[in-house]
């Protein structure tokens, strides 16, 4: 095993090359040690260099809504009455647990996308 940092985008290149040619070792194996300690090293260096911003909820909702052809009208169900809907678009108020919980269930927005926007 020679494993050694990772400390650009060359280095993160020949970490994934060489994983693909460990990743199916077989466990107690020299390989699948590598292969921990390769995963471990490219998700330090990604979580680093390229973090994932959290998701906007407010986005997740008016995505869906381009998607599906949606109107604010249509989401009455899920948020409430029209106001109420205004104001959670218009970022003037939170998601409520029991709003992510129908907007998950409606119209298939994942629990992660809808999370950040939890009224306290």
């Amino acid at each position: 095993m020679n494993v050694k940092p990772i400390r650009n985008d060359d280095d993160l290149t020949a970490a994934f090359q060489r994983l693909e040619h460990v990743f199916q070792a077989e466990e107690g194996t020299p390989e699948a040690d590598e292969m921990e300690v390769l995963v471990t090293l490219i998700e330090a260096y990604e979580n680093k260099h390229y973090p994932i911003q959290s998701a906007d909820p407010i986005a997740a909702i008016k995505f869906r809504m381009d998607q599906d052809g949606l109107t604010p009208r249509d989401l009455e169900q899920f948020i409430g009455p029209s106001g109420r809907v205004s104001e959670v678009l218009n970022g003037n108020r939170s998601l409520s647990v029991r709003m992510i919980k129908r907007l998950h269930e409606g119209l298939h927005i994942p629990y992660e996308s809808l999370m950040s926007g939890v009224a306290a």
